[in-house]
């Protein structure tokens, strides 16, 4: 339960102010926050000959030195006997020489302070601070060597909740740092360190107004906090879980976390645990340890007793195990512009390198075409999301173009080696047209390569032609050397073009003198079959053809599309097409839109085979015969059915024992070639019967349209069914005014309504990954669906 503000900040003095609390208060509220300062302790570790500060040491190791010492003003009233421990096991007490003790209020050093050796075999350690009392050395010594797993559980947890602290520390300092800036810095700001920290954050607070927003964020400051991933058995319970999906779940206590998650709710069951060794005389009361540089500052959740029973209090130490740096990763998506000072080096995975000075003398080494190297200083950034280059020096010429970046350090006193990066600075090579320069076609857009030293410091693409007004282009980095960019020549006249490309920090920009042509339509062949009223004219540059003249008869472009280099426009004849018979020989007079006009022979083919689908029945699956969804009719084919449909051979024609029908998606992705070996049956000499198991076009879906194949030619593509992937309804339950379904693939549904009109639909979200939807009950005991694939059909989901 929290203590009122005006008794949070009490400094630590030798009188002691007494909080009455309720029985019943005290049982039904949660622990109370660590914000009662305490006492301090300077601490050092030397390991062979480096000598680190206690905020600097991840973990402790065998043969460590460490000098503690206690941190208390001059007119420290109460006497403090600081003792330490080592621990081995649960199940393996420590002997005797392993707890020390130390007289605080002695003048020698020798006699106030402790100079202690890790000793082999030792796995933790832990700290006690108690009033000095005859019995309270022996009293502790008994109750660490009765119960040392107890022990070796607190200290784990009071120090993994020390680092939690840290790092809600890390974020509230932060926010109050720029709770008066820019109005609209801290939305951006917030969202930043919430990532770098792993913090759970309110959105809501950012839609506030802008003087509410940093108190907002920083409310119910012990839920703000999850377990690192780096440091918590977390990582351990969701090994290959996404970190959105870990940081959720690491608040739960299906999570593996018990009730410690969100921030320093450890309290509970370390006061449990000590709970069984306070007596008349000595209560033991859990601690937090801020640590900054050699100093670690205590804070309580409870005023601490100096009368009986006297409040011992526990200091959690780093674990006694090997470094274990953390895997930081690179959060960039390619290269890093370095051109200007304070480039961030983005990376991921390591929370404490914000919050804690584990990882120190951090730079980035920055490495040339020609070898040669130049370090860096770098400051981890929790606001910016990684580490930020502090040196505005300017680099050798050597480095130009991409530089690779190796981020390293020491985490702890062990070598640290992060990620590497590609920095790119620009020099002064001219921007080039990346291989044979294009040929530029007014009238259309075209596409272009460039290629140059640092395309990720390109600041800014302009587009120039004459004397008309400059025009800003996007651009794409492709690689570590090229821009791809699209050049809007669509209303532009034929010409010279400048293309100019801008770096950052540089005044002068690097210009390229292009051309651009007119391109006249390249025509290949025309070809038409007898008796049809329509033409595919094929070449380059179709869509400047105005129209066709041909045999009395006018076509009119009717759809253009390209195979590769090749441009295919289907002509469709206005009217009643010519009598023309295979074998003709005709002259197709084609207008161009520029006003010429260009004279194509062609030849007459075979008359194509025509057919007409005569009917068509669709059998549903069995996936969801517990609650059936109503199909419309035969115009919706369901994934897991099946189509049986019919064809006629039009004007008389029969079938020939080579025939095979083609079905295929709206997109052509797909196709299958229906025959006699599979699935194709004749029913008569001019009628055939085909079976389409739709699993064979997996996974595409939409409406399918066939032809018939024959060697002449195939006949024109026809519509033929809208394939659809349905849900698996498991489940449907109403009560009173809303009804739940309950099944898989529910994103497969647009929209649910209780009326065919859709009057106030329920749609579902793109991207919905649940496997329930609430929707509002019907009045005719009938839910209608609109699916994703066939959003003109609507199935029908009894739920009476």
């Amino acid at each position: 339960m929290p203590l009122p503000s005006r008794l949070r900040i009490l400094p630590w003095a030798c009188g002691v102010a007494s909080i009455a609390l309720s029985g019943a208060s005290a049982l039904a509220a949660d622990p109370a926050p660590f914000e009662l300062g305490g006492p301090g302790l300077r601490i050092t570790v030397t390991r062979d000959k480096d000598v680190l500060p206690i905020a600097q040491v991840p973990s402790l190791a065998e043969g460590d030195k460490l000098s503690i010492k206690a941190d208390l003003p001059e007119d420290q009233g109460v006497r403090f006997l600081l003792l330490s421990t080592f621990l081995r096991g649960a199940t393996n007490p420590p002997p005797k020489d392993w707890i020390r003790a130390a007289e605080t209020w002695k003048k020698k050093d020798k006699e106030n302070s402790l100079t202690l050796t890790v000793p082999k075999g030792a796995r933790q350690m832990t700290l006690f601070m108690v009033p000095d009392t005859g019995g309270a050395e022996g009293a502790i010594v008994d109750a660490v060597r009765g119960k040392p797993g107890e022990f070796i559980r607190a200290t784990q947890e009071l120090n993994q909740a020390s680092l939690d602290r840290s790092r809600l520390d890390a974020f509230m300092a932060a926010i109050r740092a720029q709770e008066n800036s820019h109005p609209e810095y801290l939305r951006s700001v917030a969202p930043a360190l919430a990532r770098s920290l792993s913090m759970k954050l309110n959105d809501e607070c950012l839609s506030k107004v802008v003087e509410l927003q940093a108190s907002c964020l920083l409310e119910n400051r012990e839920h703000l906090v999850l377990a690192d991933v780096h440091s918590s058995s977390i990582a351990e319970t969701l090994t290959g879980t996404p970190t959105d999906l870990a940081l959720q779940l690491s608040s739960t206590r299906e999570a593996g976390y018990g009730f410690y998650s969100p921030y320093i709710g450890v309290v509970r069951d370390v006061a449990k645990i000590f709970g069984a060794f306070s007596n008349p005389e000595f209560d033991y009361l859990p601690t937090l340890s801020i640590r900054r540089d050699a100093s670690a500052s205590l804070l309580l959740n409870k005023a601490p007793s100096f009368q009986k029973p006297k409040s011992v209090l526990v200091v959690g130490m780093p674990a006694i195990e090997a470094d274990s740096p953390p895997r930081l990763r690179s959060a960039a998506n390619g290269p890093i512009c370095a051109a200007r000072p304070g480039v961030v080096l983005p990376v991921e995975g390591a929370p404490l390198i914000y919050s804690t000075a584990y990882a120190r003398n951090m730079t980035v080494k920055l490495t040339a075409a020609n070898g040669e190297t130049v370090d860096l200083p770098v400051e981890a950034r929790a606001d910016r999301g990684g580490y930020v280059v502090r040196s505005s020096d300017p680099l050798p010429a050597a480095f130009q173009g991409t530089v690779k970046g190796h981020l390293s350090g020491y985490w702890g006193f062990e070598r640290f080696d992060g990620p590497d990066f590609a920095l790119q600075l620009p020099g002064d090579a001219s921007w080039k047209v990346a291989g044979e320069a294009p040929t530029l076609v007014v009238g259309r857009d075209n596409a272009l390569t460039l290629t140059g030293e640092a395309p990720a410091c390109v600041e800014g693409v302009v587009l120039r032609q004459g004397d008309g007004a400059p025009q800003s282009l996007p651009w794409k980095v492709q690689g570590t050397d090229a821009l791809t960019l699209s050049l809007p020549l669509a209303d532009s006249k034929p010409g010279d073009i400048r293309v100019e490309v801008k770096y950052q920090g540089r005044a002068e920009s690097s210009m390229l003198s292009l051309k651009a042509y007119a391109q006249a339509s390249r025509l290949d062949g025309l070809g038409l079959h007898a008796g049809d009223n329509s033409a595919i004219l094929s070449g380059q540059r179709l869509d400047q053809v105005a129209g066709v003249e041909l045999s009395g008869m006018t076509l009119q472009p009717d759809g253009l599309t390209r195979d590769g280099s090749v441009d295919r426009l289907r002509l469709v004849a206005k009217g009643d097409g010519a009598a023309l018979k295979a074998g003709d020989r005709v002259t197709a007079r084609i207008r161009l839109k520029d006003g010429r006009s260009v004279n194509l022979a062609a030849t007459v083919e075979e008359t194509r085979p025509r057919v007409t689908l005569l009917g068509k029945s669709v059998s549903p699956g069995a996936a969801n015969e517990a609650h059936p969804l109503q199909l419309p009719g035969d115009a919706l084919l369901p994934d897991d059915g099946r189509l049986v449909f019919s064809v006629r051979a039009d004007q008389g024609v029969a079938f020939r024992p080579d025939d095979a029908l083609e079905v295929v998606s709206a997109d052509g992705a797909k196709s299958v070639r229906l025959a006699s070996a599979n699935g194709l049956r004749l029913s008569g000499p001019d009628v055939m019967v085909a079976t389409l198991d739709p699993g064979i076009l997996a996974p595409v879906s939409g409406p399918l349209r066939f032809r018939l194949l024959r060697e002449e030619g195939p006949s024109d593509w026809q519509p033929l069914v809208t394939l659809a992937r349905l849900p698996h309804i498991e489940n449907v339950r109403c009560e009173a005014q809303d009804c739940t379904i309950k099944g898989r693939d529910l994103f497969l549904i647009d929209a649910v309504d209780g009326t065919p009109d859709f009057e106030k639909p329920t749609v579902v979200a793109q991207g919905f990954t649940g496997s329930k939807l609430a929707v509002p009950a019907p009045r005719n005991g009938k839910l209608y669906i609109r699916l994703r694939d066939a959003q003109d059909q609507v199935v029908v989901l009894n739920v009476s």
